[in-house]
This record gives structure tokens, sequence and C-alpha cells, in this order.
């Protein structure tokens, strides 16, 4: 007797493994039958979700292209380190020697006083009024140019700072506070990106949210009669969250395909513009990478706005 109960008993391990797959696979084919049977609705809910992920994907594609594109405008900031009045051209070239030595300078020209005054009186015009002058009021000139790898807006600001204690220079001036103002502006869309990003993926929880609770109280019967023959809340609950990451999974697609399809509209233009400048920049497209991670992120928010759906309303279905 004993043994024929416990050959009654519970399944193998691997058998409860195995049903409990089947239960997930068929809750998932089951939710994107749901979808497919009402195209309509389940559409224009995709296109909001894909709208919502392309607007942020694309502004973010727009900074990085932004950012390829300057970044070889920092290769134009340099530093003019004016030296002192007693400064000649032997201390110029000792001072250009020992900055050249530094690995965070690339270029170091000497502008002598003698050189610039003649190019001076000879664009000025002034040339008489110099001469009444009976010295040259000029001082030498070293012209530093950061390294490439150190040409960021702080890292310059730090060299300037370092040329500035020189014991031979009397002023340093920094020639790019325009490359400054641009990154400036830069991490400033950099962070309005990111706050729509945060924006447009709540507005995504929301809708799906919605559209999960909607699907609960048009089946709120079903749901009644599936718990009086002793379902569980889990097996009630699984096709609903599974109906939040298609929903999610599509839109993500979606999104992709219209940041796609912008980029092939302009990629024409930006290309005839660049070259009106010699160039032969082109548009950055999403990396395979960047795409996985957009769908992803899309998916999680499908699986977080039906997951607070269902958690909040599936416990309010009770039978009567």
């Amino acid at each position: 007797m004993s043994a024929r109960n416990t050959g009654r008993g519970a399944p193998p391990i691997h058998a409860r493994f195995t049903a409990y797959l089947i239960s997930h696979a068929r809750a998932f084919v089951f939710s994107l039958g749901k979808i497919y049977r009402a195209p309509l609705a389940s559409l224009m809910t995709t296109a909001v979700i894909g709208i919502a992920l392309a607007l942020p994907t694309g502004l973010y594609l727009a900074l990085k292209n932004l950012q390829v594109a300057s970044s070889g405008w920092d290769r134009g900031a340099q530093v003019s380190l004016f030296l002192k009045k007693g400064a000649d051209y032997p201390a110029a070239r000792t001072l250009s020697e020992r900055l050249r030595a530094r690995e965070e300078v690339a270029e170091v020209e000497i502008i002598d006083r003698d050189q610039a005054l003649a190019e001076f009186r000879e664009r000025s015009g002034f040339g008489q009024a110099l001469e009444a002058l009976g010295e040259n009021p000029l001082p030498t000139v070293l012209v530093v140019r950061p390294a490439l790898g150190y040409s960021a807006p702080a890292q310059v600001e730090r060299l300037v700072e370092e040329l500035r204690r020189l014991p031979e220079v009397d002023l340093a001036q920094l020639d790019a506070q325009w490359l400054q103002r641009l990154y400036a502006i830069m991490e400033l869309a950099r962070r309005g990106v990111l706050v729509i990003a945060a924006m447009l993926g709540v507005a995504v929880v929301l809708v799906i949210g919605n559209t999960i609770r909607l699907d609960i109280q048009n089946r709120r019967e079903e749901i009644e009669v599936t718990k009086l023959i002793g379902a569980t809340d889990g097996f009630i609950r699984r096709p609903f969250l599974y109906g939040g990451v298609w929903y999610g999974l599509l839109g993500g697609v979606l999104g992709l395909l219209m940041v796609e399809i912008a980029l092939g509209l302009l990629n024409g233009p930006a290309q005839r513009l660049a070259g009106l400048y010699a160039s032969d920049f082109r548009l950055l497209d999403l990396d395979a990478s960047g795409a996985l991670a957009i769908l992803a992120f899309s998916v999680l928010l499908g699986l977080g706005g039906s997951w607070l759906a269902v958690g909040r309303h599936l416990a309010e279905i009770e039978p009567r």
C-alpha cells in the first residue's frame, strides 16, 4: 500500500520542470495571438511605444554625430604664452624645448617679438607711430597646442593653469573659449536627452499598464471562472505579463525602424553638406549592441508596465 502511494506521489523534478516550460511557452504564444487578433488596437499601442522610444534614440544619435563631427575641432585649441618683457629669443627657445618634452603638449611655436612687430607694422598701417615709440612694446609669444589625448576642456584648463605659473610667463591665454562653450552645450544636451528618455520611459510604462488593465477588465469573467476551478494567480498572471513583453518588443522594433528611416532620409543631405566642407563625414548609425540595448530596455519597460497593472488589478478580481 505504501509502495503504491509512493508511485502515485509527486512527479519527478524533470517532469515538473518540463510542464513549467510548456506552460510558459503556451502563455507566450497565447499572448502574441491576442495581439494578432486585435491588429488595430495593437498597432496603435505599438506605434505610441515606438514613437516614445524613437525620440530619445534619435536625439542620442544626433548628439553622438555632433560629437564625432566636432572631434577634430579641439585641435584648434591653443594656448598663447606672453613672456615677460626681459625674455629674449634664446630664453623663449629654452622654454619651448622644455614644453615640447611634456606629453600633454603636441607643438610649440615661437613668435619672436621683432617678428611680431614687423608683422604688426605691415598689417596695421601704424608704422610711423610705432617708430615714435623708440622700443618694441610687444613681448615674445609661445603658441602651445595641446596633444590630441589632452584636448578635453578640463585637461586644457589644467594645462593653462600650470603654464600660467611658469616664472617666464607673464600671461597665459586660452584661444578656444568657443570650444568650451560647445562642450558645455553638448553636456547640457546630453543631460536633456537623459531627462527626455526617462520621462518617455515612464510614459511607455503607463501606456502598457493601461492596455493590460483594459485587457484584464475585458476578461474579468474568464478570470473569475479560472480562479473557481483552482488556477493560481501565477498561472493567470502569466499571459498578461507576456503581453507586456510583446508590446515592449514590438514597440522597440518599430522605434528602431523609425530611427533607421529618419537616418536614411537625412544621410544624403548630410553627405552633401559635408562635401561642401571637403569632409567625408557620414551619419553614424546604431550598432548591434546599441540596438539590442534599446530592445532590452523596451522589453523591460513592457514587463514593468504589465507587472504593475496585473499586480494591482488582478487581486481585485475574486469569484463571487
